[in-house]
């Protein structure tokens, strides 16, 4: 559908388009007037140790100087016994009536308590935070007490930050606002092309509209689009933008590339409804385990709502459901937006050259100790990831190139090698140069050592395990042959890199690792979360590190943010591209093809065994390419099954499987 249809058919139903736009923007003004603006104040409480405890040494009488991890436990005490419904009622007797929330302080690991009390008058505000922020002393004292403790062992609460003076919270005022109109509008986009579908069946004008227009009267905006163009510029804004600049107020998932598939989402529903698009036969895996996902993600997004979280956890809920939409839509254009299978081909061959791009620009930020994404501002963007430095490990510098993190770019490397291996073999593109085939391969396993990270290293293992123990005796040899051989250039080339991974992973198996201890120690923490909401967690994207701690575990993320049904669901995800995969190798039938189906297993195995390295899908870059990879899979076993030949019958016991595939058949030109 192109750009000039979608304008006529606004254009014809302009008596459903433009009165709901206008309601939704009167909505939107009503809204602004009418609802009161909200204030916030904030204090920082400490606890500190005992006097007892603080004459021993070294503190020497010092009782700061006792503030220390020890203590995080009783923090953690106090901060459940004040969200807890007896101090919320206790509270409302002393006149604290607004809605408050008591969190450890952000970017700290000691007992730092943040107290946070939202209303609509700022008087009010103020002088409700200094009650909580006194109550909350006296609770400790009281819980102390009730334990019998000797007053000379107390632990102490001392205000760090005093109640501040009431901030107005207009983000959220506009975002309340911003979010009827867009609901109106889109509600008046979906109608309109509903209303034109049922009168043009009605009137039996399809067979007229589908005529195609002579071609010396289109026009630019009336070329025709397709799903492979739109999710090409998708990849574009993804692979190019840097993933940390995002639009103000939407968080990590405002980056331009998610907002362009919201913006392809209305396009696929639009050709949907006027069936000029109908989903190819045979894909329909894909979108079948996304709906579980969007079950899960929908399930804690309703317990988030009922157990009456705070106001950034119900933002961050929010976000969490426009990452959601982006997903869909990207599995939803891969899987039944693409009817070609050589639109397909080059949808895969333009990620792999994009993401050969993003690998030569992380060899630039590793040889000069920089980063690149640091330099780029575009006006009306705002990096949504705080004091982005370049990290360090060893003497190295660990590149990220356009990504968030070093992990972002080596996990997102790590999916899209196997299809560069896979591409490079082709004899589709055999008649291309060496370099053309064999320079993605080159340069994105060439970067993946260079992050310095066990995550790259583990990836780049599962794909020549996968890959390369398929092939055949005479190109596995040559394989191995070369690896070894690259693994002594690194050696030269950059001394001392294979010693610090080797080291990396030495330190991993004797749990000597300080990384690893921070990672692992936090996993039995997500088991009070769990128990408390074991089905539907707390909410998805809800887990924020500023209000509770880094996990650096898709998995055990997932269990505290969405619950073992969560868990469950992205676990059949996962599972389902290894299925792919295998599905497609299995009814291959050509070499070609089956070689495309050991990659998109081990794709898919990749991401299955690095999610438990970090938090994969809270990267925008990694998580787009993993979903289109999952739904690429099930769309090529559309393909491939119904190319694959016919069982044999008593009728036919020959079998057509001598002859090519529909979609190999070369036709020459005339």
């Amino acid at each position: 559908m192109s750009i000039g249809e979608i304008v006529a058919v606004l254009r014809r139903r302009w008596y459903v388009m433009v009165p709901l736009t206008v309601i939704s923007l009167l909505a939107g003004a009503h809204l602004y007037r009418s609802v009161p603006v909200a204030y916030q104040s904030e204090s920082s409480v400490a606890l500190l140790d005992s006097t007892a405890v603080a004459e021993l040494a070294p503190a020497f009488g010092n009782p700061i100087a006792n503030a220390g991890g020890s203590l995080v436990v009783t923090a953690d005490v106090l901060i459940r016994t004040l969200s807890g419904t007896d101090a919320a009622r206790d509270l409302q007797g002393i006149g604290v009536t607004d809605p408050y929330t008591v969190g450890f302080a952000a970017n700290t690991s000691g007992p730092m308590l943040t107290l946070t009390v939202t209303g609509t008058d700022r008087a009010k505000v103020l002088e409700e935070t200094n009650k909580l922020t006194a109550f909350a002393g006296e609770t400790l004292n009281a819980l102390q007490a009730a334990a019998k403790v000797k007053p000379a062992y107390m632990v102490q609460t001392a205000p760090v930050v005093l109640p501040q003076t009431p901030v107005p919270q207009m983000k959220s005022r506009y975002q309340q606002v911003l979010g009827v109109v867009i609901l109106g509008t889109t509600t008046a986009f979906t109608l309109s092309f509903l209303t034109d579908s049922l009168l043009a069946a009605l009137r039996r004008r399809r067979a007229a509209s589908a005529a195609p227009a002579r071609r010396g009267r289109r026009k630019p905006w009336g070329r025709q689009l397709d799903a492979t163009a739109l999710l090409s510029c998708y990849l574009a804004l993804a692979f190019f933008i840097p993933s940390n600049l995002t639009l103000p107020g939407m968080g990590g998932v405002g980056t331009p590339a998610n907002v362009f598939a919201l913006l392809c989402l209305f396009w696929y529903l639009a050709a949907w409804i006027t069936g000029r698009i109908l989903p190819a036969p045979g894909t329909r895996l894909p979108r079948v385990v996304m709906c579980l996902l969007a079950f899960s993600v929908l399930g804690s997004y309703l317990a988030n709502a009922m157990r009456g979280s705070s106001h950034k956890e119900v933002l961050a809920a929010d976000r969490g459901l426009i990452g959601l939409l982006v997903w869909v839509s990207l599995v939803v254009l891969v899987s039944a937006g693409i009817q070609d299978r050589e639109r397909l081909d080059v949808l895969l061959r333009r990620a792999v050259v994009m993401g050969t791009v993003v690998a030569a620009v992380g060899f630039y930020d590793f040889f000069t100790a920089t980063n690149i994404a640091d330099s780029i501002s575009i006006p009306g963007l705002k990096s949504g990831v705080a004091q982005i430095t370049t990290l360090d490990r060893g003497s190295f510098t660990r590149p990220r190139s356009t990504t968030a993190q070093p992990l972002e770019f080596g996990g997102m490397l790590a999916i899209l090698l196997p299809f560069a291996v896979q591409q490079a073999f082709d004899p589709v593109r055999r008649h291309l140069r060496a370099w053309r085939r064999w320079g993605p391969v080159v340069l994105m396993g060439g970067a993946l050592p260079l992050t310095v990270s066990r995550t790259s290293i583990i990836g780049a293992l599962i794909v020549v395990l996968v890959m390369v123990l398929r092939w055949k005796p005479e190109r596995r040899w040559a394989a191995i042959g070369l690896l070894m051989g690259s693994v002594a250039c690194f050696k030269v080339i950059i001394p001392g890199l294979i010693g610090t991974i080797t080291a990396l992973f030495a330190s991993f198996l004797t749990n000597s690792d300080s990384s690893t201890q921070a990672r692992t120690v936090k996993y039995s923490a997500i088991v009070p979360y769990l128990d408390e909401r074991p089905l539907f967690g707390r909410g998805f994207g809800t887990f924020l590190p500023e209000l509770f701690f880094f996990t650096d575990n898709q998995y055990m993320l997932t269990l505290a943010e969405m619950g073992l049904v969560g868990l469950l669901a992205l676990l059949v995800l996962l599972f389902t591209g290894i299925h792919q995969g295998g599905a497609i190798r299995r009814l291959a039938r050509t070499e070609s093809d089956r070689e495309l189906g050991q990659a998109f297993f081990a794709s898919a195995l990749v991401s299955l065994v690095i999610a438990a390295t970090f938090d994969a899908l809270s990267f925008p870059m990694f998580a787009g390419v993993f979903f289109l990879t999952i739904a690429a899979g099930g769309s090529y076993l559309g393909f491939i099954r119904r190319t694959a030949p016919e069982p044999a019958t008593v009728e036919f016991p020959c079998s057509s499987a001598s002859q090519p595939p529909a979609d190999r058949i070369r036709v020459p030109a005339p």
